[in-house]
């Protein structure tokens, strides 16, 4: 079964957003993208009442004014955005970060790709992934 996703990407480098969408165009999912540049933006998106609650969101870890993990750590205590599943893509490779991140129940912590081809393949991996998962109530 293909279910068109909800995504909300936080991610404050511009071209890493551009590869983003290409790779989702390319792949032919129907998902919607919405993008926030930093975790203040996210949660401004987030309280639109017309923005409906994302499927799932990818979110960097180093931006400014609110980064990845501040913006974790608040959104997990937050109904009802807290169960949204989040999966951190991100080229910070730092230990301590990545163990933060799943103490505050992260579903993936991804590396960035290196080669466009590889962004794809790891999209492609993730959408596998929700497409195998029942994800509790329907989104």
């Amino acid at each position: 079964m293909n279910r068109a996703l909800n995504i909300l990407l936080v991610e404050d480098d511009e071209i890493c957003v551009r590869i983003l969408q290409r790779a989702f165009s390319k792949m032919k999912t129907g998902h919607q993208v919405q993008v926030a540049y930093n975790g203040i933006e996210a949660f401004d998106l987030l309280g639109q009442t017309q923005t409906s609650i994302p499927s799932l969101i990818l979110l960097d870890v180093d931006m400014p004014r609110m980064n990845g993990l501040e913006f974790l750590k608040k959104l997990r205590k937050m109904p009802p955005y807290a169960s949204i599943p989040v999966f951190m893509l991100t080229s910070n490779e730092d230990s301590e970060t990545r163990k933060t991140a799943y103490e505050h129940n992260v579903a993936g912590y991804i590396l960035k790709p290196l080669l466009f081809e590889n962004y794809i393949q790891a999209l492609q991996t993730l959408n596998s992934y929700w497409e195998l998962m029942e994800w509790g109530p329907a989104r």
